[in-house]
Order: C-alpha cells, then sequence, then structure tokens
C-alpha cells in the first residue's frame, strides 16, 4: 500500500509504551511509524525526511513500521516473513546487525553470531537461518555478472553470484544490481569479500536511488 512517506520529522522517542516511533508530518497529517534505536540515531527532528515504510495489518490493529533506506525495509519484511517472528523482534535484529553483516550471518549459517540480537535464542537463530537462506540466495534463477572485462583478483565468482542474488531478493533488477557489482569490483580494487561487495553495492544503489 506505501512504499515510502516523505515530511517534516514532527518528534522521535526511543522509550514509550509504543516502543521507539517517530512521528513524520505529511500534508498536516501526522503518521506515528514505529521504528528501531538505529532508525532513530540517523534521524533529527525539525527535519525533511524519506521513510521507507512497511504497513502491519493485524485483525484488531494496523501499524506502520520505518527506516532511512528502502533495503533495511525489505529485509525488516523478509524476517516478518519467518513463522513467529513479529515487528518487536525484526526490529531488534536490525538493531543489532547492519544488512551486511545480517546476510553474511545467512550465508555461512552463523546461528550463534545471530543470537546475540536481543530475544533472539539458539532454536529462533537456526529457524531464521533455515527459513531465510533460500530466500535470500535464489541460485537457480540468476546468471552470475560477467566480470571478464575487469581486472580483479582473488575474488571467487561464488562471493559475486551470491552478492547478485542478494540484490535481487531485496527488489533490484538484474541490470541494476550487475551495475553496482561492477561499479563497486572497478574502482575498490581491495574489495574481495561477499559482505564488502554487497556493503558498497548497497551504498552505490542508495546514491542512485
Amino acid at each position: 500500500m506505501y512504499d515510502y512517506l516523505k515530511g517534516h520529522l514532527v518528534t522521535k522517542q526511543l522509550n514509550s509504551y509504543r516502543g521507539a516511533h517517530i512521528v513524520l508530518d505529511v500534508n498536516n497529517i501526522g503518521y506515528l511509524i514505529l521504528t528501531g534505536k538505529s532508525t532513530i540515531e540517523k534521524l533529527n527532528e525539525n527535519e525533511e525526511v524519506k521513510i521507507y515504510v512497511s504497513l502491519t495489518h493485524k485483525e484488531d490493529s494496523m501499524s506502520l513500521t520505518g527506516f532511512t533506506t528502502k533495503e533495511e525495509r525489505d529485509i525488516f519484511n523478509i524476517l516478518q516473513s519467518v513463522s513467529g517472528i513479529g515487528v518487536k523482534l525484526a526490529l531488534l535484529i536490525l538493531d543489532e546487525f547492519s544488512i551486511p553483516e545480517l546476510i553474511d550471518i545467512m550465508i555461512t549459517e552463523n546461528a550463534k553470531e545471530l543470537s546475540r540480537a536481543k530475544g533472539v535464542g539458539a532454536k529462533v537463530a537456526q529457524k531464521i537461518i533455515i527459513e531465510l537462506k533460500d530466500k535470500l540466495i535464489n541460485w537457480s534463477n540468476v546468471t552470475p555478472v560477467d566480470v571478464s572485462d575487469i581486472n580483479i583478483k582473488d575474488i571467487e565468482q561464488e562471493s559475486i553470484v551470491e552478492v547478485q542474488s542478494v540484490l535481487i531478493s531485496l527488489g533490484y533488477s538484474v541490470n541494476e544490481a550487475k551495475t553496482a557489482i561492477k561499479e563497486v569490483l572497478n574502482y575498490k580494487k581491495d574489495c574481495t569479500k561477499t559482505e564488502d561487495i554487497l556493503k558498497y553495492s548497497l551504498e552505490y544503489l542508495s546514491r542512485m536511488a
């Protein structure tokens, strides 16, 4: 229903009975938007901001949850697709890990690291990894990026495929993913790890938005 809201940040609250949230004035309508600590720390009151939102519809209520980037919003939605993971726990996970860190945990199946997040025990961490890894990395539907025209060393094709797959799972087109990866590999010659390639690719795509 909503992709993003752009307006005046009236207030931000880290601790309240509603949980961490902001109030965004859009054309004289105040939207109460749930969010996490990491998002609140990026925002300043009385500024114009763009917030990517997710609508949660329950039997007795509706709520908006918001983030400063499309990628955080999309990962939030993916996390909630795991049975038993609601708004609160998904936000706690995103407060604990950056997107590249979280995706690296999925790729390496590091349940122990994921369980560092508040409210995520060993069993829940394992469940999240099992259910989400295939959603983030859909090998069969991805044609690897052709990097034959780039002079790179020490980068495995598998890492490039993983990054491309994750970007596509976040809603980017194949062409957008390939362009971002090539841009990173062209200008960051020391960038060889999956996590780093993903991090800089997301930064590039955010600048192009």
